[in-house]
């Protein structure tokens, strides 16, 4: 006989306890364990997927074929690029984000592009009715025959639809709302996603069809759900963006199809949205002449370098401890670069405020930009603005040193391409590469920090 167990689960880890505690000793989250009913003993149901079930039997690595399949590619080119190329057959991809960030959005359009191409494809909603998303289809314009549309969030129906139609692309919108009969827990709990997820990657894999699940977020910004969801798809996917801005950015953090660097940026627009080719021209043309603490940088988003503006304002304190807030970089760089500058260069930062901004909304990591950085910031104390046709690239050291960086040819030429005259970079940079002849474009090393300032920013 089956025996019913009572357990505690924790929402955002899934830590297991017998009993209810306020505080998760796995991820230390207050108010989170939800009770669930586990059936242990007796006979297990088998899973209901169809389909026939082969027993492997391990082969001889030399003796496995290798074959390339190829890509489902959309029409848009920004998303081909954050996937690695297009889609791969048979995988799973998560695709997360804010409410209302678009990503339904993306997801139907992407739908209606591959159903246009005469592939069979099924949508399926469990947060909207089939005239809802009809309503959503209607304005951006979707009529394509091949697009199938199923309002349900019961796994079993979904997968015996799957076995039916046998389409070529899946959406699951979203997995918070899909639940298995046989678990008693909530849809949404960490019990249902990971059994959910688990029964749709055995499709995925089983079929050959890829699959795109949309997962909800916390309001610290990641997935809901267990830790583990993240570890059983192929991909994860992050719809980026302000609710009052039209720019979204759609970037990788796993894929095991490609790069995790990519990124690729959209424009919400009536008619849906609308891919941004050259990022680069959308993040400068807003930029002010002649305004002290602006710099460009050119930045490398996985294959693709992008020209942003770093902005720093300083001012005096008016307190005892003078504030340090960035946004867009990561808040730990701006006091260790302002130290370089008060001691390598003799700047008197310790008492004035810094504000630094990468404009856009856009989030750079990488250690390049730390030239672009200082360099700002000593613009804004001496109220001295750099010239615009400038370009900083460089990552500085403590001692005040410029460190080389990667891929600085391809910077070099996105920079030449936009019309920037001058580039100061790293000097270990300037060997092994042919800066771009068909352009005016002056490339200049440095070694230190202060050398750096003597040429981009005067006194």
């Amino acid at each position: 006989m089956a025996k019913r167990k009572t357990k505690f689960v924790c929402q955002e880890c899934g830590y297991e306890a017998a009993k209810w505690l306020g505080k998760c000793p796995g991820c230390n989250n207050w108010n989170t364990f939800v009770e669930e009913i586990e059936v242990t003993g007796g006979r297990q149901k088998q899973a209901f997927h169809t389909g026939n079930r082969s027993v492997g039997k391990p082969e001889k690595i030399t003796a496995i074929k290798s074959q390339q399949e190829p890509r489902i590619t959309t029409s848009m080119k920004e998303f081909n690029r954050v996937l690695g190329g297009g889609i791969v057959p048979g995988s799973l991809v998560l695709i997360g984000g804010d409410p209302g960030i678009g990503k339904s959005t993306l997801l139907l359009q992407i739908s209606s592009q591959l159903a246009d191409k005469s592939l069979s494809v099924l949508y399926i909603s469990g947060e909207e009715s089939t005239r809802q998303t009809k309503l959503r289809a209607d304005r951006l314009g979707v009529t394509s025959d091949s697009l199938y549309v199923l309002a349900e969030t019961n796994l079993l129906d979904i997968a015996n639809q799957i076995e039916t139609i046998k389409p070529s692309f899946v959406v699951i919108d979203s997995i918070q709302t899909i639940y298995r009969e046989e678990i008693t827990s909530a849809p949404g709990s960490v019990s249902q996603v990971r059994e959910c997820t688990s029964e749709l990657m055995k499709l995925a894999k089983t079929n050959g069809i890829p699959i795109f699940i949309v997962g909800h977020v916390t309001k610290e910004g990641s997935i809901a759900g267990p830790r583990l969801l993240e570890h059983m798809v192929d991909a994860v996917l992050y719809f980026e963006g302000e609710r009052h801005h039209t720019y979204r950015i759609l970037r990788g953090v796993k894929n095991r199809f490609g790069s995790t660097n990519e990124m690729g940026i959209f424009e919400m627009k009536e008619e849906g949205l609308r891919e941004v080719l050259n990022p680069s021209e959308i993040f400068l043309e807003e930029r002010s002449q002649g305004a002290s603490g602006s710099t460009v940088v050119a930045s490398m988003e996985g294959t693709r370098p992008v020209l942003v503006e770093i902005q720093a304002l300083i001012s005096p304190t008016a307190f005892g401890n003078p504030r340090r807030m960035a946004t867009g970089v990561d808040q730990n760089r701006v006091p260790l670069l302002m130290a370089v500058l008060e001691k390598r260069v003799g700047l008197m930062l310790q008492n004035q405020d810094a504000y630094i901004k990468v404009a856009g909304g856009v989030k750079l990591d990488e250690p390049a930009i730390d030239l672009a950085i200082a360099v700002s910031i000593a613009s804004s104390f001496r109220d001295q603005p750099t010239k615009p046709e400038d370009i900083f690239i460089g990552e500085v050291g403590l001692t005040g040193e410029i460190r080389r960086v990667s891929r600085i040819e391809q910077r070099v030429q996105e920079a030449a391409k936009l019309g920037f005259k001058r580039v100061i970079c790293p000097k270990n940079n300037l060997g092994g590469w042919t800066a771009p002849n068909n352009n005016n474009i002056e490339i200049i090393g440095v070694s230190s920090v202060q050398e750096a300032l003597q040429i981009g920013v005067s006194r």
